[in-house]
């Protein structure tokens, strides 16, 4: 699944807390450095952790002219798989995209939930995170198996991008645990 389109676009449903809004930004300044033509923004309900969110992301090779939500994804993004239940997250996704669900489920699993034929791609992010980082933050891992399925830019650029915005603010070690949750992510199959 590779940018083969003029726009390929991303949902990522979340609950507040989760890292949608920050993994969406990473990507899209992966996309960035890669001199690609990005968006990435939120859609917000009631503004509290732990509530249901959405965060789109677009990237493309030539300029972005619309700037409505994302309705029709090429890949859907779960970090939160309690969400499954609660909200329509296959709706307009056909059988040759994607979901990358956070979840220790497997593909079958998944499916049931959500009825979805199509490419179901499930990664235990949360227990990722927690043995490598010592934090429940699915976001970094969810990263490195978005990145896997999709190839919409590379892995060293999204690695580069997370070390020089995160170094200051987190430190040189607890940024390359995340480091090494999206390579462990990338490389899981």
């Amino acid at each position: 699944m590779k940018l083969d389109k003029k726009i390929f676009e991303i949902i990522f449903h979340a609950r507040g807390g989760q890292g949608a809004k920050t993994a969406a930004e990473l990507l899209a300044q992966a996309a960035l450095k890669e001199e690609k033509f990005i968006q990435a923004f939120p859609d917000f309900g009631p503004e509290r952790t732990g509530a249901p969110m959405k965060t789109f992301v677009r990237v493309s090779n030539e300029p972005i002219k619309t700037h409505e939500p994302v309705v029709d994804p090429d890949v859907v993004v779960i970090l939160d798989e309690t969400l499954l239940g609660t909200i329509d997250a296959t709706k307009n996704l056909d059988e040759n995209e994607a979901m990358i669900v956070n979840t220790t489920s497997d593909r079958e699993k998944v499916k049931e939930k959500t009825g979805y034929i199509g490419n179901i791609y499930p990664i235990d992010a949360t227990g990722l995170s927690l043995e490598i980082i010592g934090e429940p933050r699915p976001n970094t891992a969810i990263l490195g198996k978005l990145l896997k399925v999709t190839e919409i830019v590379k892995l060293e650029n999204l690695v580069d991008v997370f070390r020089e915005k995160y170094t200051g603010k987190i430190g040189a070690e607890k940024t390359e645990k995340n480091v090494r949750a999206i390579e462990k992510a990338y490389d899981s199959l």
